[in-house]
């Protein structure tokens, strides 16, 4: 096998305990209709033992009420299947101690989110919030959640299906892994700069970039995986470390990825830039404070 892009179940079912996905089944949540989000394929799993939920999108499906989605999109439907799912975890384990938590395992392989007007008029951008929202929620509560890379992260769809886990890795661009929020001749577009330009910054520009490598320096992903082989092992092994992590109460998710592209040469002028609007603001922030008598 010399990619995964398209075959994201193929991906789930190498990284769970062998036999142990149950599709559609999330906590007390029993996700009936299958015409709802054909796209998102949620479920619960075993990883090493341990109850996980996993999240995933599904390529060959295909929904018939938004033409749009197919391929792996993530749809208005999908979006909000998703969230669904996340809060059902946080509702199963909603008594258990931080530390026995479920994990949420994202298997990332979508080329975006569905753009269609209908998708627009109906509230896309409130579908994809909504996860986004149930994912920092699942997070700050303690779940650990590992988004595993392995085929297409592109634009507003890895920001709901990604960006807002805990630890994110990503199997090497060998494997034609591809990151990135916008493809260089939309940034030509918009910046009105000729793509030959930024083609050549893209070689040694890490914001102008694309692919795993790049995102790595710049702390968007915690691991590379080198090999399909070293994928189950790599998630299991990001779960027990963030484990640790939540228990010594560090930074994960975006706010660690910050300071982690800093330290890897790829962000060194954001915490600059961030520390300067900081002491600017505490410098004018008594005059907007409400005033106590």
């Amino acid at each position: 096998m010399d990619t995964l892009i398209g075959q994201g179940l193929v991906a789930l079912e190498m990284i769970v305990d062998p036999g142990s996905f149950q599709r559609d089944v999330v906590g007390a949540k029993q996700f009936t209709d299958e015409s709802y989000g054909p796209g998102a394929v949620v479920g619960t799993a075993k990883l090493a033992g341990e109850t996980v939920t996993v999240i995933a999108s599904d390529a060959e499906a295909f929904n018939e009420k938004f033409p749009v989605v197919y391929a792996g999109i993530i749809g208005m439907e999908e979006g909000y299947k998703m969230a669904s799912a996340v809060y059902a975890s946080i509702a199963a384990d909603a008594d258990k101690p931080a530390t026995k938590k479920r994990p949420l395992v994202l298997v990332v392989d979508t080329p975006g989110n569905g753009p269609g007007k209908v998708e627009e008029i109906f509230g896309m951008n409130k579908s994809t919030g909504a996860y986004q929202l149930a994912l920092a929620e699942a997070r700050l509560a303690g779940h650990p959640i590992v988004a595993a890379v392995v085929g297409r992260a592109i634009s507003g769809a890895f920001l709901c299906h990604g960006l807002q886990a805990d630890r994110i890795v990503a199997l090497d661009a060998k494997f034609g892994t591809m990151i990135h929020v916008m493809p260089l001749t939309s940034v030509s577009r918009i910046i009105k700069k000729d793509i030959e330009v930024l083609e050549e910054l893209s070689k040694s520009n890490p914001v102008f970039a694309a692919g795993p490598q790049f995102f790595f320096k710049l702390g968007g992903v915690e691991a590379l995986v080198p090999e399909i082989a070293d994928l189950r092992g790599v998630v299991v092994a990001q779960v027990a470390e963030l484990r640790a992590a939540k228990a010594k109460g560090e930074a994960t998710g975006p706010q660690g990825r910050a300071a982690l592209g800093a330290a890897r040469g790829g962000r060194v002028t954001r915490p600059q830039v961030a520390a300067k609007m900081a002491a600017e603001f505490a410098a004018v922030a008594d005059t907007y404070r409400p005033q106590t008598t």
